[in-house]
């Protein structure tokens, strides 16, 4: 099974950006992490702060992997063009956001995203990944 990680805006700070809302782990530490507790699972990762990458990079996705977690970060909440990418291709994609979106600002509390996504993990710290991952070896193996 191939699962693509993909993460937008400012996900690279992870583990410095704001700690008491969305933790002081790496991003990078978390991967190793999980990668080693699912070593069935090939997972690739791809972090952008640039929309159009992110765009192409989900629909790269389509031809090589079997399911995607994506945490678009703040796109989510303003991003058609990320919600079509996902709309335009056949794999599975599962939204993620570390932090409850729906306990923080008003901006934050609609997702252009989920209709196009088979399941949503909001507030969970990085173990929303964990469980997407969960879920697709569950439901794709």
């Amino acid at each position: 099974m191939r699962i693509a990680i993909i993460n937008g805006p400012n996900l690279n700070l992870l583990g410095t950006r704001e700690p008491g809302i969305y933790g002081s782990q790496t991003f990078e530490t978390f991967l190793e992490e999980l990668r080693r507790s699912h070593a069935e699972v090939e997972i690739s990762y791809f972090q952008s702060n640039v929309e159009g990458e992110l765009v192409n990079y989900i629909q790269q996705c389509r031809l090589n992997v079997d399911a995607i977690i994506l945490n678009a970060a703040a796109y989510t909440h303003t991003s058609i063009a990320i919600a079509d990418a996902v709309k335009a291709i056949s794999v599975p994609v599962i939204e993620v956001h570390i932090s409850n979106v729906f306990a923080r600002e008003q901006e934050r509390h609609s997702s252009l995203l989920s209709a196009a996504c088979v399941g949503s993990i909001t507030g969970l710290g990085l173990n929303g990944y964990s469980l997407a991952l969960k879920h697709f070896k569950e439901n794709l193996l």
